[in-house]
C-alpha cells in the first residue's frame, strides 16, 4: 500500500494497516524480518516450542475432551461476511467507545492470569503493549504482578479489573479498592471458574503454579490477605508453596456464590468506584442476561470460558445471538471465546455485539517474544481488521451490523474431532 497516502493524516483512527506495508519492505530494504508468523496455527505450534511442558498445558488445556472448545471454532464457521464493493472507505474508522473510554478498536486484552508462566515479566509486557495501541487491558485476579506495579506499566490507559470473588468480604473490598485507587475503573466478576474445570493434561502432571510457589504476587501483595498469612503463622519467603495455596484457595475456591450475592457485590463496588460499570463474565443463557440486567450490572461478557471450563457446552457466539435478542437493548454486551482474527471479530460485531475480548493470541505473542510478541500479534491483529474494514466495505463499526453477514443452521458435526486452534 502507499506509504504517503494523503487519507492517513485524516483519518480519525491510526492507518493500522500500514504494518502490513513495513512487514513486506524491510526484509528487503532494511534487512528486518517479521518477527514470526500470526497465523494462529502456526503461532500457536511457536509457542509450543517456547513453553515450558507446564505453561504449554497451562496454556492450551481445555475443559474434559475439548469438545466446547471446537464448538466455539465451528460457531464461526456458518457465519460468512458479506463484503461490499465501492465503498468509500478511505476514512475508515476501527474506534470505538466502551464505558466512556475512546479506544483504537472494539478489540480488548481478555484476562487471563498467571501470566509469569509464560514470560518472567508476568503482566507487564502485556499492560505496556495495551497502552502503545489504546487498547483496553484487563487485569485477571489470579494475576502474577501487584495491581499497582499492571497499573503503572499501563499508564493513562484503560484498564479493567476482572475479579474472581473470595468468600473473604473484607479481601474482596481490598482487592477492588486497591484496583480503583490503580485506575481500574470497571469491575466483571467471572461466574463460571468457583474452581477450575477437569483439563486432562494439567491433572495428570500435577499443573498448578500456585501450589509450587509461582504466581501468587498480586495477593501477597494485599494488606487484607498478607494479615491473613500472618494469622496462619505463614510466611511466604519461607513458604512460597503454603502462601500461593492459601491465596489460590481463596480465589478459586470451589464454592459457589450465587445471585443473593450480587447486589452487596454491585454496592460495594459502586461505592468505591464513585458508581463507574460493574460487568458479569460468563454469561451463556437468556435466563441469566436477563437476571444480569434485573440485579443492576451494567454490561455482560457472553463467554464460556473459552471452552476451559464446562465440557460439553454451548458454543459462546451461539449464545450471543439469544442473549442479544433478549436483551441487547437493555444492556452493553461484550464477547469472549474462540476469537483468531479480524473476520471473527467482524462476526461477532454483526451479532450483536459491542466489543471483543482476545486472549490466547496474545498469550501466544507473549510466550514466544514477551512484550515485542504481543506487540507483533495485537498489531498484526489491528492490521488485518483494518484491512478487512477497507476491502470488505465497512466505513465504521456501526455499520458491522446483522446485514454484514449471511447465517447458515446450527448443523455441526457429531465426528469428535478436535479443533486445532
Amino acid at each position: 500500500m502507499d506509504a504517503n497516502n494523503p487519507n492517513k493524516d485524516k483519518r480519525s483512527t491510526p492507518e493500522w494497516a500500514i504494518y502490513q506495508r513495513d512487514l513486506f519492505w524491510k526484509p528487503h530494504n532494511t534487512g528486518e524480518v517479521p518477527p514470526f508468523n500470526t497465523e494462529p496455527g502456526k503461532l500457536e505450534e511457536l509457542a509450543k516450542k517456547k513453553l515450558t511442558e507446564s505453561g504449554w498445558y497451562y496454556a492450551s488445556s481445555n475443559a474434559g475432551q475439548s469438545y466446547t472448545h471446537l464448538a466455539n471454532r465451528q460457531a464461526f464457521y456458518r457465519h460468512r461476511i458479506i463484503p461490499r464493493m465501492l465503498v468509500d472507505t478511505n476514512l475508515r474508522d476501527t474506534s470505538t467507545t466502551i464505558f466512556g473510554h475512546k479506544v483504537s478498536a472494539p478489540i480488548g486484552f481478555a484476562p487471563i492470569g498467571i501470566n509469569k508462566i509464560y514470560h518472567p515479566r508476568g503482566e507487564l509486557p502485556v499492560a505496556i503493549v495495551a497502552k502503545e495501541l489504546n487498547l483496553p487491558y484487563c487485569l485477571s485476579t489470579a494475576g502474577s504482578n501487584a495491581i499497582e506495579d499492571v497499573a503503572e506499566a499501563n499508564g493513562a490507559a484503560p484498564r479493567f479489573f476482572q475479579l474472581y470473588m473470595p468468600h473473604d468480604d473484607e479481601l474482596t473490598i481490598s482487592l477492588l479498592e486497591r484496583a480503583f485507587k490503580s485506575g481500574f475503573d470497571v469491575c466483571i466478576l467471572t461466574t463460571d471458574t468457583w474452581q477450575l474445570g477437569w483439563r486432562h493434561d494439567d491433572v495428570a502432571t500435577g499443573n498448578y503454579a500456585f501450589y509450587k510457589g509461582v504466581g501468587a504476587d498480586l495477593g501477597l501483595s494485599d494488606p487484607v490477605f498478607q494479615k491473613r498469612l500472618k494469622e496462619e503463622g505463614i510466611d511466604p519467603t519461607k513458604e512460597p508453596e503454603r502462601a500461593g495455596a492459601k491465596w489460590i484457595d481463596n480465589v478459586w475456591h470451589g464454592r459457589a456464590h450465587s445471585w443473593e450475592k450480587m447486589p452487596w457485590l454491585i454496592e460495594q463496588w459502586k461505592r468505591i468506584s464513585g458508581g463507574r460499570p460493574f460487568c458479569l463474565k460468563g454469561i451463556q443463557s437468556v435466563a441469566d442476561a436477563k437476571k444480569a440486567v434485573e440485579v443492576g450490572c451494567d454490561g455482560i461478557v457472553v463467554s464460556n470460558h473459552a471452552g476451559r471450563q464446562v465440557d460439553g457446552a454451548i458454543a459462546s457466539l451461539d449464545a450471543l445471538e439469544e442473549i442479544v435478542e433478549a436483551v441487547g437493548d437493555k444492556t452493553y454486551i461484550m464477547y469472549d471465546s474462540g476469537i483468531r482474527g479480524a473476520s471473527d471479530v467482524v462476526k461477532a460485531l454483526a451479532l450483536g455485539a459491542k466489543f471483543c475480548f482476545v486472549g490466547r493470541l496474545w498469550v501466544w505473542g507473549l510466550s514466544i517474544m514477551g512484550e515485542h510478541g504481543v506487540r507483533h500479534v495485537m498489531k498484526s491483529l489491528l492490521a488485518d481488521f483494518d484491512i478487512l474494514m477497507n476491502v470488505g466495505g465497512f466505513q465504521n463499526i456501526e455499520q458491522i451490523d446483522q446485514s454484514a453477514i449471511e447465517s447458515y443452521p446450527k448443523a455441526y458435526s457429531m465426528i469428535s474431532d478436535r479443533a486445532k486452534l
